[in-house]
């Protein structure tokens, strides 16, 4: 099975120098963990909710002045939507994430394949990503 058929397709994306608390409030209203920041038709990062509550608030960042580019995650890890679900696992696992942001050919970006999605075509899969990304206390 391939990514394309199970990843999430529209994404909302966020320019790097809108502010946080911007950031934060797109999140909750469109009901998602991350968004790609994007500057033209080039991807920067990603932004996500652990993000903005580990490094924005602890680091005591002013969300109303700081830009998402002081505290977005600048390696992005991602997959193409041809590439086969267990292929996206593995990176998935050897990253420790729960999330990849899909990429088309032309390296635009085309969705989001996430853990959530994962479980649709394998659970066993979905299972070992999620032992991989969940941090040991």
């Amino acid at each position: 099975m391939k990514v394309q058929e199970l990843m999430t397709t529209h994404v909302e994306s966020i320019k790097p120098d809108l502010y946080l608390r911007a950031a934060a409030r797109k999140m909750k209203e469109l009901g998602v963990g991350a968004l790609p920041v994007i500057d033209g038709d080039r991807v920067l990062g990603i932004i996500t909710d652990r993000d903005l509550a580990c490094f924005a608030i602890a680091m005591g960042h002013d969300l109303n002045s700081d830009p998402v580019s002081k505290v977005m995650t600048r390696e992005v890890i991602t997959c193409k939507a041809d590439q086969d679900i267990d292929e996206a696992a593995r990176i998935m696992i050897e990253h420790h994430i729960r999330r990849l942001l899909v990429l088309d050919n032309n390296k635009g970006v085309a969705g989001f394949f996430s853990l959530d999605d994962l479980v649709r075509g394998s659970r066993e899969l979905a299972g070992a990503v999620l032992e991989a990304a969940t941090p040991v206390h």
